[in-house]
């Protein structure tokens, strides 16, 4: 079974991700292999919202559990319309939670989604 991980972050500056790039440089400095690390970055919550809809959230779960499908097949699981399955599939494409086999099958390539929501800096009085 496929144990990738996607992490979802939320209101993260480009510190953590520079942070992160930085271990994985000393890892491999020291010959050791890194942990593969897929993730994808939002400014805030509406526009990870805007992303990741309750809808698509449901669509990602039927993946998960159905395994890979054509989007046809998604749409009828779904009990939804054929040309917005296509959408949201195409848009969750964009941002790495869905990937396309060899067969033109989608899936989710992840065994679990992490959202890391960090909550704005407070403001000096």
């Amino acid at each position: 079974m496929n144990e990738q991980i996607l992490t979802i972050k939320v209101g993260t500056g480009i510190q953590s991700s520079l942070a992160l790039a930085q271990q994985m440089m000393e890892r491999l400095e020291l010959g050791e292999e890194p942990t593969p690390y897929f993730g994808v970055g939002f400014k805030d919550m509406s526009q990870m919202l805007s992303v990741f809809t309750p809808k698509r959230w449901d669509l990602l779960a039927a993946l998960r559990e159905q395994g890979a499908m054509s989007i046809a097949e998604l749409a009828r699981t779904l009990q939804r319309d054929y040309k917005n399955v296509h959408n949201d599939v195409e848009r969750l494409m964009e941002w790495l939670a869905i990937e396309r086999d060899a067969q033109g099958k989608v899936f989710t390539p992840y065994s679990e989604i992490v959202v890391d929501v960090h909550l704005p800096q407070q403001r000096a009085a």
